[in-house]
């Protein structure tokens, strides 16, 4: 575990399953592969009531693999299931509003950070961490080149650490690592076959343990 800590982490993006069951199964399953920071519950198309009971199904399994367990966008349901935090995509205003209200009991971090400028008045707000790209942005096999980019020219300048959105190809959390970013997140890298989730976990923690850049202490 300590090995992990002093390079880029992963993060993960529960994948968009209508059976909340069969998702956190997956979930659970993909967490059994190793080292994984934080685990990001999307609401995808549900209703606020169906969001609440996947992410009650969800947070445990999350929480006991020894991941942080974040919810997207709905402060009510991150109370309600006791997560341990809130992922935003909105504005600079609306991560402040949420960090006055929430933090420190809640890690609050997100943003919608498209350029340069917009993250910088998003760090004003002092998040946990900003996040570079959309939540399902991994379109293409690789990161997107706009937010590996931002991510590099973050990590240089910010000590609020930044999480940059990887692509579907699992080896894509190598170029995020590369940028200098503390969190890599991916999605369809990892679910994209359910059945493969644990062992692609398993070789992209040993990617990064072999060759992501280490932080200085």
């Amino acid at each position: 575990m300590t090995e992990a800590e002093n390079r880029c982490r992963l993060v993960l993006i529960v994948p968009d399953i209508a059976d909340a069951d069969e998702q956190a199964r997956i979930v659970a399953d993909a967490l059994k592969g190793g080292d994984v920071a934080s685990v990001i519950v999307p609401q995808y198309g549900l209703d606020d009531g169906a969001f609440q009971k996947h992410a009650e199904k969800l947070v445990p399994v999350i929480q006991d693999a020894g991941a942080a367990a974040l919810i997207a966008g709905d402060s009510r349901v991150a109370g309600r299931v006791k997560a341990d935090g809130l992922h935003l995509t909105g504005n600079a205003q609306a991560l402040s509003e949420a960090i006055d209200k929430h933090a420190p009991k809640l890690i609050v971090g997100g943003g919608n950070a498209s350029d340069r400028h917009n993250a910088l008045e998003i760090g004003e707000a002092r998040p946990d961490y900003i996040f570079f790209g959309k939540l399902d942005g991994d379109i293409k096999p690789e990161a997107h080149p706009k937010n590996l980019a931002l991510g590099e020219w973050w990590a240089s300048m910010i000590e609020i650490p930044c999480i940059v959105m990887g692509g579907t190809d699992p080896a894509s959390a190598l170029a995020v690592a590369e940028t200098g970013a503390e969190f890599v997140a991916l999605r369809l890298a990892v679910f994209g076959e359910p059945g493969r989730a644990p062992s692609i976990v398993a070789e992209i923690n040993a990617l990064l343990d072999e060759k992501a850049p280490r932080f200085e202490d």
